[in-house]
């Protein structure tokens, strides 16, 4: 039986992904922070639950310790907080994100590398984001783009261990923590879809999964534009949502 352990598998994407492996055979290790959210998401599964905060290097390595022969490990979980007043730059907020979404994972590529088989592989969820520099996303964008070089470099390393790499960038998902947005998110998509095309790319080992392709795409032509093109475009939508 494989077995894939996915982080954040307490609800959005992680959750859905977490069912929909362990519906398709696999042995799944679900992990989260808190095992009562974690025990009513997940009810009904075989799954078994890994408890742990990812941002506290001493737990994420404790909770970690005992496992081995991993086929597949998904480094979901991450957090997204927004930069109000760049003027007055919340540097604490900007703590917070990184830590979670990029010290996190690497307190987590620490414990778990060393336990993904050969001809396994690794799989780190950043965003779409990454395209194209967005209003308030300072310290999200930031913690994303780190993910996506960590990707990128740990594929060139972990091949020669036979472990493969992928770097996946959804767009906007209906997730609780996108619920929380104030603003219009286009081409946002069910968790369901993206756990399907999540599981589809990993399926055929591909290095990049990004989704939905229109918004993509979108996403993909506005960064070729001059960054002051960028720039003035991204300031009219701004004053146009604020008028």
């Amino acid at each position: 039986m494989k077995r894939v352990l996915i982080t954040g598998a307490g609800s959005g994407i992680g959750l859905q992904l977490a069912r929909d492996y362990a519906a398709d055979g696999w042995q799944v290790l679900a992990c989260g922070r808190d095992q009562d959210k974690l025990a009513r998401a997940l009810e009904g599964t075989a799954a078994q639950l890994c408890l742990f905060d990812m941002a506290n290097r001493e737990q994420a390595a404790s909770a970690l310790a005992g496992e081995r022969d991993l086929d597949l490990v998904i480094l979901n979980a991450g957090n997204c907080e927004y930069v109000d007043d760049a003027l007055h730059f919340d540097a604490a907020l900007f703590e917070r994100v990184i830590r979670t979404n990029l010290l996190g994972t690497a307190n987590c590529l620490a414990a778990l590398l060393p336990r993904i088989r050969p001809g396994g592989r690794l799989a780190l969820v950043s965003s779409s984001v990454t395209w194209l520099p967005l209003t308030r996303a300072e310290a999200y964008g930031a913690s994303k783009a780190g993910l996506d070089y960590l990707a990128r470099s740990l594929a060139l390393d972990l091949a020669r261990h036979d472990i493969g790499v992928s770097l996946i960038r959804p767009g906007f998902v209906d997730t609780p923590l996108t619920r929380k947005n104030d603003f219009p998110m286009p081409g946002r998509i069910a968790a369901g879809q993206a756990s399907r095309a999540i599981r589809r790319g990993l399926a055929r080992g591909r290095s990049e999964i990004a989704f939905p392709f229109a918004f993509i795409t979108l996403l993909r032509l506005l960064s070729w534009l001059p960054s002051g093109g960028w720039r003035r475009l991204a300031a009219s939508m701004t004053r146009s949502k604020h008028e």
